[in-house]
C-alpha cells in the first residue's frame, strides 16, 4: 500500500533517491539486521559470553533467513502480538535454531537492546547515505565551477531587495552557489567519523550485561561491521543525528537557493535563464505557452519538508535520563524520509546545473533596461570626492526620484542636472554615465573559485 509520495509508485521517482530508498528499504533493513545478529553472536561466541556452538548455529540462522513477503509477514504477526519492536524477531530466529529455538536459540540478541541494533544499523545506513551524497554533491560542484568560469564576464544586473542594483556576472553569481556546496562537502567529510560509530551498550549503556571484557567485544563487534566503538554510550545522546539533520537542511537550503535564483530569473519578464526542457514536458494543462520551472520549483518543496525533519531530529537532543522512547522513535521516521528527500533534491541539483540555459544577451538587455541607473553608484563616489559622501547620495538620489517620476532615462536626467553639473563638469559626467558596466572584482573572485577546484599538479619525476 502507497501511502506517502516516498511511497508511491506513480510520484516516487521525484520525491526519493532510488539509490537512497534501496538503503532504507524495510527488507534491506531486515537484511542488515539479521546480519549485526549474526556478527553479535559470533563475537560474543569468540568472547565466550555464548556458547561458540550457539554462535555459529546462530549465525547461519541468520544468514539462512530468506528476507521475502513471507518471512516480513511473519515479523509483523510477531511484533503485534508481543508489542515489543524486536522480540518477534528473536522469536523467528530461535525457532530456526533447532526444534522451538532449542538450546541454541536461548543465545539469540544476548545482552543487548532494541537501540543497539536499530542505532547499529541506522550508522551503517547513514554511511553509505553520507558516502552517495557526497558523489552527488562532488558532481554538482564541478558543474558549478563549469558553469562559473565559462559566465566569469557574462554581465548581469545584480539585485537587492528583489530590485535592480548594480552590474555583477553571472560567473560571480554561480561561484557563490558553488562556494556554498565545498562548504557542505567539507562538512561532509568532517561529520563521517561522527556518524560512523555504532552501539552496543545493553540496557542503560553500562555494558553490564556483556561481561568482564565488553570494551573489547563491544569493539570487535562494530569493527567487523565497519564503524568505531564509541568513548561512550550514546543512547541518549543524539547530538550527531541531529547535526546530520541540519546538515542535510543546510544542503538542500543551497539547492532551494538555486532553484529559487532559476525560478525567479526564468520568468517572463526576466528571461535570462531558463532550466532545459525535456522533451514531452507539459508546463501547463491549461495554458500551452508556458514553460514552468519544475525542477527548481520542487526543490522548494523537497528543502522544506527536510527543514521540518530537521527540527524533528532537534527534538530528540533532549532525551530522559538513558533512553527515552519518546524522542528516540521520532528517528525511526524522520531518519530515512529526510535523508531520502535531501538526496533527491541533490540528485535534481545535479540534473539541473549542467543543461541550464544562459541567455547573455537578455542579461546585458536588462542591465540597459536600468537606462543608466547602473551608473548611479560611480556617478556618487566621483562626486563624493569633492562634497562628501552625504551630500552626494543626497544629489544623485534627487536626481534618480526625479527622473522616475518624470518617466526620464537616468542617465538623461543626471546630464541635465544643474546640480551635478555645479561639481562635475561636463566631460567628467559623460565619462561616468558612460563607462562600460562595472562589474568590480566579480571575474577575479571567479578566478578564485575555479582555481581552488583545480587539482594539484602531479610531481615532476625525479
Amino acid at each position: 500500500m502507497q501511502t506517502t509520495m516516498l511511497d508511491s509508485v506513480i510520484y516516487g521517482s521525484g520525491w526519493r533517491s532510488p539509490t537512497l530508498a534501496a538503503i532504507f528499504d524495510e527488507r534491506a533493513r531486515t537484511r542488515d539486521w539479521l546480519e549485526i545478529l549474526a556478527v553479535l553472536a559470533e563475537t560474543q561466541a569468540e568472547f565466550e559470553l555464548i556458547p561458540p556452538p550457539s554462535g555459529r548455529v546462530i549465525a547461519a540462522a541468520c544468514r539462512g533467513l530468506l528476507v521475502d513477503d513471507a518471512l516480513l509477514d511473519e515479523l509483523r504477526r510477531r511484533r503485534e502480538a508481543t508489542s515489543h519492536p524486536t522480540a518477534g524477531l528473536i522469536a523467528a530466529i530461535a525457532a530456526r535454531c533447532g526444534a522451538d529455538g532449542g538450546e541454541h536459540g536461548e543465545w539469540v540478541y544476548f545482552g543487548a537492546s532494541v537501540q543497539d541494533l536499530h542505532d547499529t544499523q541506522m550508522a551503517r545506513a547513514l554511511l553509505a547515505a553520507h558516502a552517495h551524497l557526497a558523489g552527488r554533491l562532488a558532481a554538482v560542484d564541478a558543474a558549478l565551477t563549469v558553469l562559473a568560469a565559462r559566465h566569469r564576464d557574462t554581465v548581469m544586473l545584480g539585485r537587492t531587495h528583489g530590485q535592480a542594483g548594480l552590474p555583477i556576472t553571472f560567473g560571480f553569481k554561480v561561484a557563490g552557489w558553488g562556494a556554498e556546496v565545498r562548504r557542505h562537502l567539507q562538512r561532509l567529510r568532517e561529520i563521517a567519523g561522527r556518524l560512523g560509530v555504532g552501539q552496543l551498550a545493553g540496557g542503560v549503556g553500562s555494558l553490564a550485561s556483556l561481561g568482564p571484557s565488553a570494551l573489547a567485544l563491544q569493539a570487535r563487534f562494530l569493527q567487523r561491521l565497519g564503524l568505531h566503538a564509541p568513548v561512550v554510550s550514546w543512547t541518549a545522546s543524539r547530538d550527531v543525528l541531529a547535526e546530520w539533520g541540519a546538515l542535510l537542511t543546510l544542503i538542500t537550503g543551497t539547492a532551494d537557493r538555486i532553484g529559487h535564483e532559476v525560478y525567479n530569473l526564468q520568468r517572463g519578464e526576466v528571461g535570462e535563464l531558463h532550466e532545459a526542457q525535456a522533451p514531452g514536458a507539459v508546463g501547463s494543462i491549461t495554458m500551452p505557452h508556458k514553460r514552468n520551472p519544475e525542477r527548481a520549483e520542487h526543490l522548494g518543496t523537497l528543502a522544506r519538508l527536510v527543514r521540518h525533519l530537521g527540527a524533528a531530529l532537534a527534538e530528540g537532543l533532549v532525551h530522559d535520563h538513558e533512553r527515552d522512547g519518546r524522542a528516540w522513535k521520532v528517528e525511526w521516521q524522520a531518519l530515512p524520509e529526510i535523508t531520502l528527500l535531501a538526496g533527491r533534491a541533490v540528485e535534481i541539483l545535479e540534473e539541473l546545473v549542467p543543461a541550464l540555459e544562459v541567455d547573455a544577451a537578455r542579461m546585458r538587455h536588462n542591465v540597459e533596461a536600468t537606462r543608466g541607473g547602473v551608473a548611479s553608484e560611480r556617478l556618487m563616489l566621483a562626486l563624493a570626492r569633492r562634497t562628501g559622501r552625504r551630500r552626494a547620495h543626497e544629489l544623485v538620489h534627487g536626481v534618480a526620484q526625479a527622473a522616475a517620476q518624470r518617466g526620464e532615462p537616468f542617465d538623461e536626467a543626471a546630464r541635465r542636472s544643474p546640480e551635478l553639473a555645479a561639481w562635475l563638469p561636463e566631460y567628467v559626467l559623460a565619462d561616468l554615465l558612460s563607462l562600460a558596466p562595472d562589474v568590480g572584482q566579480c571575474g577575479r573572485m571567479v578566478d578564485r573559485y575555479v582555481a581552488e577546484h583545480a587539482p594539484e599538479p602531479e610531481p615532476e619525476p625525479l
